[in-house]
């Protein structure tokens, strides 16, 4: 290391400095800021996501040039400076949330329902509808790394491709995933950079979509054919596939179902999970433990999202048309409905700060979302937005399955 005489330090420092404040004017840069606070609020109708404050209730940049986003879904890397976008329209778009721009996107696929990264960051996930299958990206460049046809043969014989949902992050750099026509769950190793796929078969029928616990543990998918879900533990996978409430609609009639349940914003309370029931106006309850049911709660309609406050003292619900226009809240000591709150006009999803103490809500044909207190169950601000969906804020980037 060089060592100046002292006379010199102070205006080799000056110097230095003069330099650096030079670099500085000269290099336009994003505006500094820290990312743990941001979000992003997808907006369907214009093909655009807008980057927001939390901590101010503001909406920082538009983002346009996404495609369709009528069914989009928002993952971050792992330092919550970029916001991967999966369109319906199989576009695989990386965005710079502090610049306010794109920075990759590709075409992947015709028909796309959303994605995932992996345990390490290094790689980005797509479950397609068309074709059938998953497509593996690398984060940093969206170059293409892997593919993996969802086959599986018919009644007949017949090789074919299925539409894959579901798909999730889990701990070793996999992916799990299921495929809806096949009624199979796929466990996906990148582990070695070579794809290695395990199937389970026969699983239940029509998996639907699904979820991975807090601890990336458990894998549950919904069943759309059948009463029931179908679970995976990942710490023991040559123990195979278990079918957990398998019963919970006996003796009654399926009302139609207008919306499809989601199971990733599933609610943990306690020991217990809260899960959307298929075609009924209730709400699951479950012991963790053994998977058996404990109470079914009736609520306002069928639910879409039922999402746990990070203290997992309140359970918030949303519901299909023609209820949606409402949201409910739950307390799950009590397990009593404490509040019926109405947002706006079709309440598609739902967003909690990282602690909790706040709630955003999409209301799209209303075109605003809607910010409550959790604690005082008060609104305290609303921001204007055309026709908003999905709504993801960057502490998902630290969280398994989110």
């Amino acid at each position: 290391m060089a060592v100046f005489p002292r006379t010199l330090r102070k205006p080799l420092a000056a110097v230095a400095l003069l330099a650096v404040l030079a670099g500085c004017q000269a290099t336009p840069q994003a505006e500094l800021r820290g990312t743990g606070d941001l979000g992003v609020v997808v907006e369907r109708a214009t093909g655009s996501l807008a980057v927001v404050d939390t901590s101010h209730h503001r909406i920082l940049d538009r983002v346009e040039g996404l495609g369709d986003l009528s069914h989009a879904s928002v993952k971050f890397s792992r330092d919550a400076r970029y916001a991967f976008v999966f369109g319906r329209d199989g576009g695989l778009s990386r965005v710079d949330l502090l610049s306010g721009e794109i920075t990759h996107r590709v075409m992947q696929s015709g028909n796309s329902i959303g994605g995932a990264i992996s345990q390490d960051g290094s790689l980005v996930a797509v479950a397609n509808y068309e074709p059938g299958g998953v497509k593996v990206f690398d984060s940093e460049t969206l170059e293409a790394v892997a593919e993996i046809p969802a086959t599986y043969r018919d009644e007949n014989g017949e090789t074919k491709r299925s539409k894959v949902v579901g798909l999730v992050d889990a701990p070793g750099n996999r992916f799990v995933y299921s495929l809806f026509e096949a009624g199979e769950i796929h466990m996906l190793d990148m582990r070695e950079g070579v794809p290695d796929v395990t199937r389970f078969r026969e699983i239940g029928e029509a998996p639907y979509d699904a979820l991975i616990g807090p601890n990336g543990r458990y894998y549950i998918a919904g069943l759309f054919g059948e009463d029931g879900l179908a679970l995976l533990d990942l710490w023991h996978p040559e123990a195979g596939v278990q079918r957990i409430l398998p019963d919970y609609g006996r003796g009654e009639e399926r009302l139609p179902v207008y919306k499809m349940p989601h199971l990733e914003g599933w609610a943990m309370a306690g020991d217990e999970a809260w899960l959307p029931a298929v075609g009924r106006h209730e709400v699951l309850v479950a012991d963790s433990d053994d998977w058996s049911l404990v109470e079914r709660i009736a609520v306002h309609g069928q639910p879409i999202f039922v999402m746990s406050r990070p203290d997992e003292r309140q359970v918030w619900v949303n519901f299909a048309h023609p209820d949606n226009n409402v949201v409910q809240v739950i307390d799950t000591e009590s397990r009593e409905i404490v509040a019926t709150l109405e947002p706006g006009e079709a309440v598609l999803h739902m967003e909690f700060t990282p602690r909790g103490e706040q709630v955003w809500i999409s209301a799209r044909d209303s075109d605003r979302v809607v910010v409550y207190d959790t604690h005082t169950l008060e609104e305290v601000a609303r921001l204007d937005s055309e026709s908003p969906s999905g709504i993801f804020f960057t502490d998902r980037a630290h969280r398994i399955g989110l």
